[in-house]
């Protein structure tokens, strides 16, 4: 069984996973950082081929990480948006929701230049997408965690607890 960690950019995905590995010893793979290995920077797919073909190249690479087993698996923001992903995902995993509200999502994202879709703003676009993206959130989630008062430590422990994840 994979454990899958997704929700907002900012949420702390990234991060939770780091401390998943801390505790359980499960190698850690993340979307983003495959296809940046494969495919170079984030910023540049979408500027040279757009949001479409990122969105294909995340859907195939979601559909080979999914087939591992016994991994924690960090996901773009996005890559929920799509059923396809959170299929092949399902297959042989437990999806985790990181929510987190707005304001504390404004705060860790503000200045980052590497986040295509915060082109514009972070504020005014964190403010747009979560209301689009969290209901896609809660359906693909196998079991939320709000994030906002919690160290990445303490949301890793909830999901071992929850998953009865035995230390390494």
């Amino acid at each position: 069984m994979n454990i899958v960690l997704c929700g907002m950019m900012g949420c702390g995905k990234s991060t939770v996973a780091v401390e998943l590995n801390l505790i359980t010893g499960m190698p850690v793979t993340d979307t983003d950082a495959e296809i940046v290995s494969r495919y170079g920077r984030i910023a540049d797919i979408f500027a040279n081929y757009g949001e479409g073909r990122f969105r294909e190249i995340e859907t195939a690479v979601t559909a080979e990480l999914s087939m591992r087993d016994g991994c924690i698996i960090a996901t773009g923001g996005g890559l929920v948006l799509r059923e396809e992903n959170v299929s092949y995902l399902k297959k042989n995993g437990k999806i985790v929701f990181l929510r987190t509200q707005a304001d504390t999502l404004i705060k860790r994202v503000q200045g980052d230049t590497e986040r295509p879709l915060l082109q514009g703003g972070a504020e005014k676009r964190i403010r747009e997408l979560l209301p689009v993206r969290t209901p896609k959130y809660f359906k693909a989630a196998d079991l939320v965690i709000d994030t906002d008062k919690l160290s990445a430590k303490e949301v890793a422990q909830k999901i071992c607890d929850f998953y009865s994840l035995s230390d390494k």
